[in-house]
């Protein structure tokens, strides 16, 4: 488990605080795409610049990558040999925004591009329900797709399998 991507059904799934207690584990530097992808104020970063950003981390020996970016999963599945794929129900999922929403309000998380405080609006909450059972299945056939290609597959569907998955690395059971 060196080069890692940790992926999820929606927003609201774990993958940051999920990544960010996996590097302090492993030693291993996370990168969270929200930083890579938004500028402040919620500018969206020009394609080739996020493009090239993600092609300069999988070029190192580990790395853990969090976030979807569905549209550059090419840049790291043919360097990652592991995959985690976190895929908890929606309403967990809805309730973890709005619960995200509330606890960092007039704030910049620490795994989202510097200056974009904390929001919440119709579209976007429209947008994880509207796709979510879509997803759902893209994200399986990919998962499905991984392990025939010989990687790693953790595919964590609870918080108490996402809470043993860490203990169990932390025990050195994964390693």
């Amino acid at each position: 488990m060196n080069k890692i991507m940790i992926i999820g059904v929606s927003a609201g799934a774990g993958k940051s605080t999920f990544a960010r207690r996996l590097g302090e584990l492993t030693g291993i530097e996370v990168t969270h795409l929200d930083c890579l992808y938004w500028k402040p104020n919620w500018v969206e970063a020009p394609p080739e610049e996020f493009t090239a950003a993600q092609r300069q981390v999988v070029q190192n020996d580990q790395w853990v990558i969090e976030g979807n970016y569905t549209g550059t999963f090419t840049i790291r599945e043919p360097h990652a040999d592991t995959i985690i794929y976190l895929e908890l129900p929606l309403q967990v999922c809805l309730y973890r925004v709005l619960k995200r929403r509330i606890q960092f309000h007039g704030k910049t998380r620490n795994d989202i591009g510097e200056g974009c405080k904390e929001k919440l609006d119709k579209a976007f909450l429209k947008f994880i329900v509207s796709t979510f059972g879509a997803r759902k299945k893209k994200m399986m056939e990919r998962m499905q797709r991984y392990a025939q290609e010989g990687k790693t597959v953790h595919y964590l569907k609870t918080s108490a399998q996402i809470e043993g998955f860490l203990e169990t690395y932390n025990r050195g059971d994964l390693l």
